[in-house]
């Protein structure tokens, strides 16, 4: 059975042409950079800190970073040096902010994989995705929670993205199916990992994910999930501002 995930919807919904180049063709646009290294890092580092087996949060981030960087051929200059200081500053925030907000839980799942059938209209497809956390507090409720790196945080408009938000919105309806649970049960949040923020450094917020959102995100999914089956592959030109391949050999 064929897959899509959201990383993959999200690129559709941008440009179709661009969806192909990637996913069909295989060519490679970004890479990576230093940006990309330090969020894997910070992310794996906080799949660690869950799990509470972390002696070191700052040696483990060193190293965590150090091979995302060897990745991708990053050699350290001053903008490794200064994400090094961030990350210390930043690291000490991440767990209080978590118990702060949620108060006392258990970690439901880390780093839990999706491969669940996409049941509308006989499509023959699935979900693929990691969720990056899990968590079940004292209400019953479980909170699914999507870690995001950035530098001083997201304005009103990125929070409310609707291509933003539908990520935890399928999240959601697919750990539902997954696990047989009552979407009421199910809150989402993203947590913002701040890079460059002199205070406030972790911030959690919660995304609400309804019906209606979800029939919404749904609706998007099949949609997508339709014309990739038949090679629909247009162009976007609304898109090409930013895109790797803009003005490239693939896409004249």
């Amino acid at each position: 059975m064929k897959h899509i995930s959201y990383s993959e919807l999200k690129i559709w919904a941008e440009c179709p042409f661009k969806h192909k180049l990637m996913y069909i063709d295989r060519i490679k646009g970004f890479v990576g950079n230093e940006f990309t290294a330090f969020g894997r890092a910070i992310h794996e580092l906080c799949e660690y800190s869950i799990a509470g087996i972390l002696e070191d949060q700052e040696d483990f981030f060193n190293l965590a970073f150090e091979r995302e960087l060897k990745a991708i051929s990053k050699e350290e200059n001053k903008l490794i040096t200064e994400m090094r200081t961030q990350a210390k500053s930043l690291i000490p925030h991440i767990i209080p902010e978590v118990k702060k907000t949620f108060g006392e839980y258990e970690a439901f799942s880390v780093e839990e994989k999706l491969y669940e059938e996409i049941k509308e209209e006989n499509l023959n497809y699935r979900m693929k995705g990691f969720i990056d956390l899990v968590l079940k507090t004292e209400d019953g409720k479980y909170h699914i929670i999507d870690w995001k790196t950035c530098s001083w945080g997201w304005n009103v408009e990125k929070k409310t993205s609707r291509m933003v938000t539908y990520q935890l919105t399928l999240y959601k309806k697919f750990f539902c199916q997954k696990h047989n649970i009552d979407p009421s049960l199910v809150e989402t949040h993203f947590a913002l990992l701040k890079r460059t923020a002199k205070k406030n450094h972790v911030e959690i917020f919660r995304v609400t994910s309804g019906p209606k959102k979800t029939k919404n995100a749904t609706e998007l999914l099949v949609r997508a999930i339709k014309h990739l089956s038949k090679k629909n592959h247009v162009k976007d030109r609304r898109s090409c501002t930013g895109c790797a391949f803009y003005k490239t050999e693939q896409c004249k």
